[in-house]
Order: structure tokens, then sequence, then C-alpha cells
């Protein structure tokens, strides 16, 4: 079935966005990163499958807007030794597909392969991502990002970095 002009319109806005995304956080852009994020945002990347409730399951990360504002200010410091030197990343994106729009909010899902180079060498992070975006002021803003690593039932020793 084709799609409508609006959808189509909305798939490619949310590319662009995940497109932005992903170069800040290969660029280290992590100021600008974060401004991408609203105030209500939510920062999740299960372990061990696909997660089930953030609130009563281990995470890798499980963040709200606070602790995502705070995880940038330690980037800032200097002291993240295991990004010392920063590892040199790119992400590849693909499959991109708007799930549901209602007009104020969309889910979004995307999959992604960021290659990572760092001292101990190079590896690979494959991933589905799942989005809520949300139109603020003429602008996508991300509500809720969950990172689903391929890999995330073993132990994950050197992922130092925002995925």
């Amino acid at each position: 079935m084709p799609m409508s002009p609006e959808a189509r319109a909305a798939l490619e806005d949310v590319t662009q966005f995940i497109y932005r995304e992903a170069r800040l956080q290969d660029e280290h852009r992590y100021d600008d990163w974060e401004a991408l994020w609203t105030d209500d945002g939510v920062y999740w990347v299960p372990a061990n499958g696909d997660g089930g409730d953030p609130e009563q399951v281990m995470s890798i990360i499980y963040d709200n807007r606070s602790r995502i504002a705070l995880r940038i200010r330690q980037y800032h410091t200097g002291k993240r030794f295991s990004q010392t030197p920063q590892s040199r990343l790119r992400r590849l994106v693909s499959n991109i597909e708007v799930e549901q729009d209602d007009g104020q909010e969309l889910s979004v899902g995307c999959n992604m392969l960021i290659f990572e180079n760092q001292t101990r060498g190079d590896v690979l992070w494959a991933a589905r991502t799942e989005y809520r975006l949300r139109r603020v002021d003429g602008t996508l803003r991300m509500v809720r990002k969950k990172v689903n690593l391929v890999n995330n039932q073993d132990a994950l020793y050197s992922m130092a970095f925002l995925v």
C-alpha cells in the first residue's frame, strides 16, 4: 500500500532525526545529543534479552532525564578513563520504521550497527533501537530510547560510550 504524503513526511523527519542523533554520538557531541531529549526522557539499555520491566530487572543503562544530564557531566570531567583516548565510532542505521504516529508522539524502530575502534581493539555492537519521539515546537525530541543490544546477555566489558 502506498504511503500517504503525511506518512512519508513523518518518515523523512524521523530518518533525519535518527541520522543526526547517530552523528552527534559518533562525534562525542554529548551536549548537543543531550539537547535532543525532553524533560521527561528515559534512556534504557536492557540486559538479558528484551528487558521486561526496567523497574524490576537489571539493565545496562536505565537513566531518567536527570541521570542523562549527570552522565554527560561525567564525560566532561576528563576522568572517564575507559574513554582515554576516546573511542572512534561510526553508526550504520537501517530499517527505520514509524510504527505509530498519533500526531504528537511517534513510536519508531530501527536497526543499528556501531563500529568502535579503541586501543583494546575493534568491536561491533548490533542493536534494535526503539524510540518514542515527541513533536515539540515543530521539532522532534526523544521521550524514550531503548537500545536492545543483540549480545546483551553477555558480559559487556568495554562499552564506555553512549549507545
